[in-house]
């Protein structure tokens, strides 16, 4: 009883410097990215000065730290400035989220002193990384990958190609995984650095997709490309682990990423019922309406608290598997569905690319693709549900 004035701060009780970065990334995405964000859907192209724009709002390098030339923050402000962005353009949401989560992340845990020294202040302050793990043949099934490593003198040489690259467009630093083993399994997948300019490396076909259009979405070709060993990141033989650990951080931005898309959706929906008229009132003041609204709502808030949730674990240095499957999962699940029914209740001007929720309903797909699709997050929380 003696604690009974101590009281925790809710979930969503933000720190000074947490909203302060909200704001920021808030502002930055109504006045910079939304007077853009059509014509970047319709030429499927990130406008090449908000590339520039990101990294001088400290948007790249949120983790890294000052003595690096990053921002010094903490891995849940780089899930509230993701959600803040993705409430106005997902594509331009999973440009940094992409960098912050899953290539900084990489970098930060696995790095050596001084691959951290090379390669960290570029990415705080001016170049765009890229995560490169899935091919043709190795989605789900990530460690089925073909792409291989071998050793010659004072590199490795890679050969294969990855598909579905985010970021391959606009990146000059790109984390490869690659066999150096093949008969040994996942045991025999290695992280390596591999820069834009280093022989035998490629951008091939940008894929024309459905959503997040302005995100690039590239096939990367490695052609006897010539690696330094130094460009090992992690250990030889250990690039499964930087892959897992990796790609359980970034799934928490993709669950950011989601409820971004659904809030924005709803804020839409919610501005225009009040304004749309039919049977000489709102309809906002019909019942029907009102409760399709109340509900999308209440699933965007379970959604972002499963999402924070398993960004407060992450940074506690709690086990967050479970959580940050389970948050993907369904942060995905309420951006489609809230999506759709935002199409719904803007009526004939939901289909048209003249209103915005058509494309958050594009752009809400997506989430239940990569990262790991759903059905595999299902299987990632059962699993650990009957341990």
């Amino acid at each position: 009883m003696d604690n009974i004035d101590q009281q925790m701060p809710a979930l969503t009780k933000l720190t000074e410097d947490e909203k302060m970065l909200q704001d920021a990334a808030r502002d930055f995405a109504e006045s910079a990215i939304k007077p853009k964000v059509h014509e970047m859907d319709e030429q499927a192209k990130l406008d090449p000065d908000l590339v520039q724009e990101f990294f001088d709002m400290g948007l790249m390098g949120i983790e890294i730290p000052e003595t690096y030339g990053g921002g010094g923050g903490s891995f849940f402000m780089s899930i509230v400035a993701i959600e803040q962005i993705s409430r106005v353009d997902a594509s331009a949401g999973v440009f940094m989220d992409v960098q912050n989560t899953l290539v900084n992340n990489a970098f930060l845990n696995f790095g050596s002193k001084e691959v951290k020294e090379k390669y960290l202040p570029q990415l705080a302050t001016e170049k765009v990384g890229a995560y490169c793990l899935s091919e043709a043949g190795s989605g789900s099934d990530a460690f089925a990958l073909k792409t291989s490593a071998k050793e010659e003198g004072d590199y490795y040489v890679l050969n294969g190609s990855k598909m579905w690259i985010t970021n391959a467009n606009e990146a000059d630093i790109f984390l490869v995984f690659a066999t150096v083993d093949r008969d040994a399994g996942y045991k025999g997948i290695t992280a390596f650095i591999v820069e834009r300019d280093f022989e035998g490396f490629s951008v091939s076909k940008k894929e024309n997709k459905l959503g997040i259009r302005a995100s690039s979405t590239c096939e990367i070709l490695l052609e006897d490309c010539k690696v330094p060993k130094e460009n090992v990141l992690g250990e030889v033989g250990k690039g499964y682990k930087v892959a897992i650990e990796t790609l359980n951080e970034g799934r928490i931005g993709i669950g950011a990423q989601m409820i971004g898309i659904a809030q924005g959706a709803l804020d839409a929906t919610l501005e225009y019922t009040k304004e749309r008229e039919q049977f000489g009132q709102a309809i906002s003041d019909f019942q029907g309406v009102q409760f399709q609204l109340a509900k999308m709502a209440t699933d965007i808030e379970t959604a972002r608290l499963l999402v924070y949730n398993a960004a407060r674990m992450k940074e506690n240095g709690d086990n967050f598997l479970k959580e940050a499957a389970m948050a993907k999962y369904h942060a995905s699940e309420v951006a489609e569905d809230v999506s759709s029914q935002a199409v719904d209740l803007f009526g004939g001007y939901g289909y048209v690319k003249e209103y915005p929720v058509e494309k958050y309903y594009r752009d809400a797909k997506i989430g239940k693709i990569y990262e790991g699709t759903s059905n595999m997050q299902l299987n990632t929380i059962a699993k650990l549900l009957l341990k």
